[in-house]
């Protein structure tokens, strides 16, 4: 009987450990040669593959380059951020099944966030109702930590730690003048989630220590009550530092960044949020006329190597090889998600498991409310002890000439 190949892609932003789930899917493809046929990569997605964009990934592990994927940033086989039609009748997906069968395709992998496992679930919703026999399976990432049914999502520890060391650094920074205050407003990424801002609490060295104000969309804002808080803490921190989310709202739709200008949406109707620090820099510079400046982390925060979590590289690698074992196995319509356990030692550890597909896309998981600070300008330790293993152990990335040594998909 002939075997059946592998497929796999890549969607939604990158991470800094997107390639290390790539890596763990193909590498246990490849190691199962009894098993599984040719190992092909979409490139750029599902949308790259309607395109019949794909390569074979086999010669990636003959040159040694599929070891350099691991440690390299963004989406190696490209990404895209098409969404598959609502209506299974759509034409496009006999289309796509047409083409899997073209290619022997038994076994489909994807890693991304929200609106992959979307994919995930449309594909396998309509491959139920042909009663074809391939396999789909979504591998998580998302620097966002929003997919519910599982703890926590690969990238997301790595792009805490660069948060967290990143604050750090600006705190340091700030306090080096100590004769005139000043607020340093850093902007970190979260549309509804406020995950990664959160991880700027893991900055602190002590009480009190910047950054002192934290904002997340979780909570309405308020800007008067903003201000406020700022001259307060301006009383006993001379160069303050807050953090606040990108998507800080005030409860009722509105984004903090939407008083500043117009903003616009993507593909998926999601609006594009930037500007929510500079609006809030104006503001203190017009409310209390003390130096003020605001820091845009940006893409740094999903594409820095120079940080990566040896726990979250791990997992991302782990959470890939499981999912091609559980689909040898048979599972279909799933996402691997992450369970937390407590060893005897109480050290951290983590289960692998499936969840259902369908109960995981377009929904979204929130900092729990019981985290955040009564007023909305602070994480409580739960958060810490949460967040804390995720962005232990440290990664030592290939270099050349004193620079990364990335893989680059010719």
């Amino acid at each position: 009987m002939q075997k059946k190949n592998v497929i796999v892609g890549q969607s939604g932003g990158p991470t800094a450990v997107i390639n290390a789930s790539l890596y763990g899917v193909v590498y246990e493809a490849l190691n199962r040669e009894d098993t599984l046929g040719t190992v092909y990569g979409m490139i750029n997605g599902i949308e790259g593959f309607l395109h019949d964009q794909i390569m074979d990934m086999k010669p990636l592990e003959q040159s040694g380059e599929l070891e350099l994927i691991k440690t390299t940033p963004g989406s190696y086989l490209g990404s895209c951020r098409y969404k598959l039609p609502e209506d299974l009748n759509d034409p496009v997906y006999p289309e796509l099944f047409e083409k899997f069968a073209a290619k022997n395709i038994g076994y489909f992998f994807y890693i991304g966030g929200n609106d992959s496992m979307d994919t995930v679930s449309k594909l396998s919703r309509y491959a139920e109702t042909i009663e074809s026999d391939i396999r789909f399976i979504g591998i998580p990432k998302t620097i966002d930590n929003d997919l519910v049914l599982t703890d926590h999502t690969p990238g997301f520890g790595s792009a805490a730690k660069y948060v967290a060391s990143t604050v750090r650094e600006i705190s340091v920074d700030a306090s080096v003048y100590d004769n005139k205050k000043s607020v340093t407003i850093v902007e970190i990424m979260g549309r509804h989630a406020g995950w990664l801002t959160a991880a700027s609490v893991l900055a602190r060295k002590f009480d009190g220590d910047n950054p002192v104000l934290i904002y997340l969309p979780e909570v309405a804002f308020d800007p008067d009550a903003f201000i406020e808080k700022v001259k307060a803490s301006l009383e006993h921190t001379s160069n303050l530092v807050v953090c606040i989310s990108e998507g800080i709202n005030d409860g009722n739709g509105t984004f903090v960044c939407e008083l500043a200008s117009d903003v616009g949406v993507d593909t998926f109707g999601h609006k594009m949020l930037t500007g929510s620090g500079k609006y809030l820099e104006n503001l203190v510079k017009d409310r209390i006329g003390v130096k003020v400046r605001s820091i845009e982390l940006n893409v740094c925060q999903r594409c820095s190597s120079s940080m990566l979590s040896k726990t979250d590289q791990k997992e991302a690698i782990a959470s890939g090889a499981y999912g091609v074992k559980c689909a040898v196995e048979g599972a279909t319509g799933k996402m691997i998600a992450f369970r937390r356990s407590q060893l005897a030692s109480g050290d951290y550890c983590i289960d692998y498991v499936m969840e259902d597909v369908n109960l995981i896309c377009n929904q979204e998981k929130t900092v729990p409310l019981e985290w955040i600070s009564k007023d909305g300008s602070d994480i409580k330790d739960d958060f810490i002890r949460y967040a804390a293993p995720l962005i232990l152990g440290e990664v030592t990335v290939p270099t050349e000439e004193g620079l990364p040594k990335f893989a680059y998909r010719k």
